[in-house]
C-alpha cells in the first residue's frame, strides 16, 4: 500500500504518517481498478492493522460503508461441509491433508494452517494463534475440547516438529500455490466449507441445539434465555474465527433474526 501511494503522488515519509485522505485515495484506486468490493474490505482490514499498530485507529472510518462499499451478504445458505475420509483420500500430500484438517477441526483460515507453528501455539487446553499467522495481524485463541483435536495436534507436531506445516525450503507463497494445486487436483473446491462447519459444531456443542443455518430455531422460536444464549456463543465462535463481531456469524451460522423481520425493521 505504500508502494501504491507513492506512485499516486503521496510521498509518506513513515508509517506513522498515513491519513484519512491516503485512505480515501487507495480506495479509490482499488475501485477505478475494479477491485470488488470483498478485495476492498480485505485490503482496508489491512490498512486497519497498520493505523493500529501506529497508534492512529481514527485515521481510518470504524465501517466500510462509509466508503461507499456493498454491505457484506451475511448467509447465502448453509455452506458448510464436512471433511470426511473421500476427501482426504484423493489427496497426495500428507501436509495439505493436515492443513485441511486443522480448518475442519479449529476453524483456521488455510493461512493459519500453513503458518502456526503447532509447537508454539499448543498451550495444552488452548491453541494461541500469533498475529503474524492471522488475517488482520489478529492474536487469538481457540479452545482444545475434543480428543479428535488433541490427537491432530499431536500427529501435526510428530511431523513438523518446531516447524510449521509449509515445510523446510520453501516460504509461504510457494506453499499456498502448492496447497491450491493439490486441492484443485483432487477436486475439494471452496475449503472454507469446512470452516462454517467447525462454527456449526460449536454452536451446537455451546448451545445444546443446531444453529439457524442447520435447521435449529430462529429469534421467533426462542425464548429469552435461548435468546440470550444465543447471542452470548455467537459472540464466542466470532473470537475464535478471527472476526470479532457478532453479525459476521450470519454468514456461518444464518439469520438469529429471518432477514423478513431485518427488513421490516430497516424500514
Amino acid at each position: 500500500m505504500a508502494d501504491e501511494l507513492h506512485a499516486l503522488g503521496y510521498k509518506l515519509q513513515a508509517a506513522k504518517h498515513l491519513k484519512p485522505r491516503h485512505v480515501e485515495a487507495l480506495v479509490a484506486s482499488w475501485k477505478a481498478n475494479r477491485l470488488s468490493d470483498g478485495t476492498i474490505r480485505n485490503r482496508l482490514a489491512w490498512a486497519r492493522w497498520w493505523l493500529r499498530h501506529v497508534d492512529k485507529s481514527r485515521a481510518i472510518a470504524a465501517s466500510n460503508e462509509g466508503y461507499g462499499l456493498q454491505r457484506r451478504e451475511r448467509f447465502k445458505g448453509n455452506r458448510a461441509r464436512r471433511l470426511d475420509a473421500d476427501a482426504l483420500a484423493r489427496l497426495n500430500d500428507e501436509r495439505v491433508a493436515l492443513a485441511l484438517k486443522l480448518e475442519a477441526a479449529f476453524g483456521l483460515r488455510r493461512e493459519e494452517a500453513l503458518k502456526m507453528f503447532p509447537r508454539m501455539a499448543d498451550r495444552g487446553n488452548r491453541l494461541i494463534l500469533q498475529a503474524s499467522w492471522t488475517k488482520g495481524g489478529r492474536y487469538r485463541e481457540i479452545p482444545i475440547v475434543h480428543p479428535k483435536q488433541r490427537a491432530l495436534l499431536e500427529e501435526i507436531k510428530a511431523l513438523c516438529g518446531d516447524g510449521s506445516l509449509i515445510g523446510d525450503g520453501r516460504n509461504y507463497k510457494r506453499a499456498l500455490k502448492h496447497y491450491e494445486y493439490t486441492t484443485l487436483k483432487a477436486g475439494l473446491r471452496n475449503c472454507h466449507a469446512y470452516r462454517h462447519a467447525y462454527a456449526q459444531w460449536r454452536y451446537k456443542a455451546l448451545t445444546g441445539w443446531a444453529c439457524p443455518a442447520a435447521g435449529g430455531p430462529t429469534r421467533g422460536e426462542m425464548t429469552a434465555a435461548q435468546w440470550e444464549t444465543d447471542r452470548r456463543v455467537r459472540l464466542e465462535i466470532s473470537h475464535e474465527l478471527g472476526h470479532g463481531r457478532i453479525d459476521v456469524t450470519d454468514t456461518y451460522l444464518g439469520r438469529a433474526i429471518p432477514a423478513r423481520v431485518q427488513e421490516s425493521r430497516a424500514a
